[in-house]
């Protein structure tokens, strides 16, 4: 397999900061590329590496460049567009999208890293900022195994699992159907907290009792707290996730999938942003329906 010494990681968001940091500390040469160049400049102040111009710049020499930005049409700019990676790119070098992305996009970078003799993987993460700076991400890939198999490593140094799904989009598919999952378990958690709040019952005894059985899950463990001090100034944001859900959205209606707690749910995160909230943890799905009382 090929060896991979130098690493480019283009966006330090609350995830990528983490991530990149990961790996420069199992001695990767890192490079970084981000829009904001202050945070660039403190990240490398906190793990070393350099900071680039352009996404371009970051990825020139590098064996291994690794995205995690916002949406699909930054992904196309940090790639292919003017100052993207692609065009610094070498032949037999590695392209790995963390962003949680359209499975056309990723079909879309497949085809163009062909065309350069690039490898790529669509890898969407799951385990918010909290797993990022624990090195304990999900990490669901799209791709061949060939080139699965000679980044999984390195991949490992920030995740807890690192899994093959299948061809390039296949990742991002397999993340729709957890951001799927995760609105409807998020809403749930919404209404029981809402509801033993109504009925005069101790919300954290409750919490205490049926986290230990069938109803327990990671949301109900990781947010019920911060749910119940009707704190949400963290995590991942309401913006985020409705940019997320009409992607799942979006596929489910080409396959012909019926999705109705999706969608109820997604309009209930709109409710969130009416009230302000685009910026609050995805909990705040409880804040919506203390409002409503």
């Amino acid at each position: 397999m090929p060896t991979i010494k130098t690493v480019a990681f283009i966006g330090l968001g609350v995830m990528g900061y983490p991530m990149a940091g990961h790996l420069a500390k199992q001695g990767l040469t890192t490079r970084v590329y981000n829009r904001t160049a202050s945070k660039a400049e403190a990240w490398v102040n906190d793990y070393g590496g350099s900071a680039h111009p352009t996404p371009r710049d970051a990825a020139s020499g590098a064996d291994l460049v690794l995205l995690c930005v916002g949406n699909d049409d930054d992904v196309r700019d940090v790639t292919t567009g003017e100052n993207g990676v692609l065009h610094a790119m070498g032949n037999g070098s590695f392209l790995v999208d963390h962003t949680t992305a359209s499975a056309d996009l990723a079909l879309e970078l497949d085809a163009a890293c062909r065309e350069r003799g690039v490898a790529f993987i669509d890898a969407p993460v799951s385990g918010g900022q909290q797993g990022a700076e624990n090195g304990a991400l999900t990490v669901m890939c799209g791709g061949q195994q060939a080139h699965f198999d000679t980044v999984e490593p390195l991949l490992a140094h920030y995740a807890r699992a690192v899994t093959l799904m299948g061809g390039a989009s296949s990742g991002q598919l397999t993340k729709m159907v957890n951001q799927i999952c995760i609105a409807g378990l998020v809403q749930g958690l919404a209404e029981g907290l809402h509801f033993a709040e109504q009925a005069g019952l101790d919300q954290q005894r409750v919490i205490d009792v049926v986290s230990k059985g069938a109803a327990g899950s990671w949301q109900m463990e990781n947010r019920h707290k911060t749910m119940i001090a009707d704190e949400y100034e963290h995590g991942f944001a309401v913006d985020w996730m409705r940019k997320d859900l009409a992607i799942c959205l979006a596929q489910a209606r080409r396959f012909d999938a019926t999705l109705p707690t999706t969608a109820l749910v997604d309009q209930f995160y709109a409710d969130v942003q009416r009230q302000g909230g685009g910026r609050w943890d995805t909990s705040s799905l409880l804040k919506r329906l203390r409002k409503a009382q």
